[in-house]
């Protein structure tokens, strides 16, 4: 097997600003060269209850270029150790949108979570923008899935062999979901 490298795009550049909250705290930054989010710190110090969300200030507000969104992403860490994540994940803001960036944080968790200022809490993921048009018609193409959604597809797998693969590094790639029959 062959290991093909794809030259990465070419970064672009987002304007950040500051804010007085944000004094002393990192800016946005990739935690490893691999890494495809910068992770954002708190700008303030908070508990959030179990069942709640706050709206956690940055400290920064951003010029993103037009043509692009910045998405909020939630830390898998966090969601999984804590029960701590995004809501309206991912979050989108706006290349228009100059004000101060806000992580959405809900505690999904049973106990209280303490934010402290300077804490890791998301990361920022940048992607390019497709807009679209509507062109409105009477009536839309037939499909094999037709309207079927959520779950119409099924959640069971065709039938798994146990005894294979028990390092559990199998491949996904042959898997054919069943449709429910409920």
């Amino acid at each position: 097997m062959s290991s093909m490298r794809v030259a990465p795009a070419t970064p672009i550049e987002i304007r950040i600003q500051r804010l007085p909250n944000g004094g002393g705290l990192p800016l946005p930054a990739y935690a490893s060269d691999g890494a495809a989010g910068m992770d954002v710190v708190a700008a303030e110090s908070l508990t959030i209850r179990p069942g709640t969300r706050h709206a956690v200030a940055t400290g920064f507000a951003m010029a993103i270029p037009p043509g692009y969104e910045v998405q909020v992403r939630p830390r898998s860490g966090l969601a999984l150790k804590h029960g701590i994540t995004c809501l309206n994940t991912p979050g989108t803001i706006d290349s228009d949108y100059r004000g101060e960036v806000k992580v959405i944080l809900a505690n999904l968790g049973e106990d209280n979570f303490e934010i402290k200022r300077g804490d890791r809490i998301a990361q920022l993921v940048p992607a390019p923008v497709q807009r679209a048009n509507f062109a409105e018609v009477a009536t839309l193409d037939e499909t094999a899935r037709g309207a079927g959604g959520f779950g119409s597809t099924g959640v069971e797998s065709e039938p798994v062999d146990e005894t294979a693969d028990a390092a559990g590094l199998a491949s996904l790639s042959g898997i054919k979901t069943r449709r429910s029959t409920d």
